[in-house]
């Protein structure tokens, strides 16, 4: 009896000690510093909103619980850095980590440049067009369209689900070739019929676009947008056989991510240069898969919330950049990025926090 009451008390006081021990750092300000890496800075007052609601919405994520997972919170006014905070490690600001399917609305917004540049030669290709020994034995793919990539809808039944999926398999016993893997799957749809929100459609198109360019995915991808951008701190990882992950790879920072962000706020535009086609932003997010099963519907690879005209980059554990037109606003947030399950921050917590902003953003 001694032992079990004495167990019970380490319990008690074990417990205490952990609920003592914060999640997050103190919350003291949002003002954003100034580290060269290109970001304009300013202050919310300057940019229209209101300085001390903002306060308590930073304040608030801070304390919530249904956000205790959250690593950063950046807010960005008339293409200017107007707040930010790290809520885990000051460190955040320069230490990269993963972005998950975050690197699926890069990939979205490349796609525009390759057509533009002619790697590429239009969004109606079949694959056929760009893989030939690669689709040997594989004719039943032949037809899917690039488009068809684009939005999930082609129809191949590859599955991101570790239980019941090819992940599960993949863990077990990886493919030295993943193209070949994913072309080897059965088709579980005709090409275009259905949404199915799955990694291995975007894989096929870095797949695509690396065969045509000669070049790494990445590779190209700094050619054309990253260095254009300032997008320096960051990682894009290849697979075993070469090629750059399409649905997911990239770790970068949150400031980082917010360029990607802000290029495609500004209809494609840097400094006034133009990087990816205007006319590329408003296909890319225009509603193209409506029927996701999911709350928001999808363009081309950018997810959109259509009741309040917001699209956002979206990545496992809570990885988020929202673009407001109607507020010319962008709202990043991160999160551990490894979570599972209740523990991730969904898309509708996080735009309760943009909601927020953007009413108090005048």
């Amino acid at each position: 009896m001694r032992n079990a009451t004495t167990i019970f008390f380490l319990i008690i006081v074990l417990t205490g000690c952990m609920k003592d021990d914060p999640l997050n750092l103190s919350f003291e300000s949002y003002a954003p510093k100034d580290i060269g890496d290109g970001h304009i800075l300013s202050c919310p007052a300057n940019e229209k909103i209101d300085s001390l609601l903002l306060f308590d919405i930073y304040n608030d994520a801070n304390a919530d619980d249904n956000l205790w997972s959250i690593r950063s919170l950046l807010v960005f006014r008339h293409g200017k850095l107007v707040a930010e905070n790290y809520f885990k490690d000051q460190d955040d600001i320069t230490s990269r980590h993963l972005i998950w399917s975050c690197t699926k609305q890069v990939l979205g917004a490349l796609t525009g440049i390759a057509i533009e540049d002619g790697v590429i030669t239009s969004i109606d290709d079949p694959i056929s067009d760009y893989f030939t020994s690669e689709l040997s034995g594989h004719d039943d793919k032949a037809n899917i369209s690039i488009q068809e990539l684009i939005t999930m809808k082609s129809g191949i039944g590859y599955s991101n689900d570790g239980a019941k999926g090819q992940t599960d398999k993949l863990l077990r016993q990886i493919p030295d070739n993943m193209v070949d893997y994913i072309l080897s799957l059965p088709m579980e749809t005709q090409p275009g019929s259905s949404f199915h929100y799955k990694d291995g459609d975007p894989h096929l198109l870095s797949a695509i676009i690396q065969k045509t360019t000669g070049k790494p995915t990445d590779v190209w991808a700094d050619e054309v947008l990253f260095s254009r951008i300032g997008f320096r701190n960051y990682n894009w990882v290849r697979y075993k056989d070469g090629i750059t992950h399409g649905g997911y790879g990239i770790e970068t920072t949150p400031r980082e991510l917010a360029k990607i962000a802000l290029c495609v706020a500004d209809s494609g535009r840097w400094n006034g240069d133009q990087i990816i086609s205007p006319d590329w932003i408003i296909e890319m997010t225009t509603p193209k898969a409506t029927e996701t099963n999911y709350e928001y519907v999808m363009g081309y690879y950018w997810w959109i919330d259509t009741a309040n005209s917001i699209y956002f980059m979206n990545g496992h554990g809570g990885q988020y950049a929202f673009v407001v037109p109607s507020k010319e606003l962008v709202v990043v947030m991160t999160a551990i990025p490894n979570t599972q399950g209740d523990y991730q921050i969904e898309a509708d917590q996080a735009l309760e926090v943009v909601y927020r902003i953007m009413n108090i953003s005048y």
